[in-house]
């Protein structure tokens, strides 16, 4: 053996000599809180493990996505103001406001103040002249229309109008006319007094009611045929395709001469009321010196009257 051992030994026993050997109960608690620590420093460490690799793995996610945001806080409800705060600035501030995650993004626009859309048509107050028909070139006598203050439709029986209380203006005007084979001086072949009247809303079709009760509960009058005394008798006609709605009735008088004696024969008189929205025109067919009313003429012409009328309300 080596001296430089020897010397080892000789140290190492003389050490063990001035030591106190532990009791078996020491050593086994000893023990016992050395293996404690080593589990709670696993333990430890291995949680620090985790939480760094989370935290690494949140950084890598960050990067590829780009920077995260803050997510904004739910709105209170309407009722409650929120107070504000450095997230959300005052409403004093200037600007538009980006919409929250919390708050729903507004999908219409915001009515404006000064609104660019047209307004409705602005309903008439009055009857222009305008509202009459022009004769065609080929019906025109040389006799100038003109307007006058008198009935726009026969007396039947004893027929009242409740739709009058709704009238806003009634216009007649008085014209005649002649028919296209007539040449031009001779005597007219008859003539109109065409009434053009301004409801109010609803009450124009009323008075359509009216006029086609009052015809119906009139089969018979006394004295209605311009002048002519004899007992006329009253029938409506079907009638369509004139307006938004048209009345046609006839009346029949037993014709007679200029002293008064029957002829034989009959005076017919045609009388057409139209209806165009809250407008009514009425064509009253009174003949001239005896002559009866032709239907085509009065078709044409009530035609002519609807257009006039359509023309204005446009």
């Amino acid at each position: 053996m080596s001296r430089e051992l020897s010397e080892l030994y000789r140290s190492l026993a003389e050490d063990a000599d001035g030591r106190t050997l532990a009791l078996p109960e020491e050593l086994r608690g000893r023990a016992d809180r050395r293996a404690r620590r080593r589990i709670t420093g696993t333990a430890l460490g291995t949680a620090l493990l985790v939480g760094g690799l989370a935290t690494g793995t949140g950084l890598v996610l960050a990067e590829e996505r780009g920077p995260v945001v803050p997510s904004a806080a739910v709105a209170p409800p309407s009722s409650v103001p929120a107070a504000p705060t450095a997230a959300t600035p005052p409403a004093a501030t200037a600007g538009p406001v980006a919409p929250t995650a919390g708050t729903p993004r507004a999908t219409g626009t915001p009515a404006a103040t000064g609104s660019t859309r047209a307004a409705p048509p602005r309903a008439p107050g009055s009857v222009p002249d305008r509202a009459f028909f022009v004769q065609a070139a080929s019906n025109r006598t040389g006799i100038e229309p003109f307007f006058r203050d008198t009935d726009a439709l026969p007396a039947l029986c004893d027929a009242r109008y409740r739709s009058d209380a709704g009238i806003v203006q009634r216009r007649t005007r008085i014209l005649a006319y002649k028919l296209p084979q007539t040449p031009q001086g001779y005597v007219p072949d008859g003539s109109y007094a065409h009434t053009v009247t301004l409801y109010r809303p609803g009450r124009a079709d009323e008075f359509l009611r009216e006029l086609r009760a009052a015809v119906r509960g009139c089969p018979t009058q006394p004295g209605v045929g311009g002048g002519n005394a004899s007992t006329s008798r009253l029938r409506l006609l079907a009638d369509d395709g004139f307006g938004d709605g048209s009345v046609l009735f006839e009346i029949r008088t037993p014709a007679r001469d200029i002293d008064g004696n029957p002829t034989g024969g009959e005076e017919v008189r045609l009388i057409r009321a139209i209806r165009v929205d809250d407008v009514v025109t009425v064509l009253w067919e009174q003949g001239w010196e005896g002559t009866s009313s032709p239907r085509s003429q009065v078709d044409a012409d009530s035609r002519r009257a609807v257009a006039a009328i359509e023309d204005w309300l446009r």
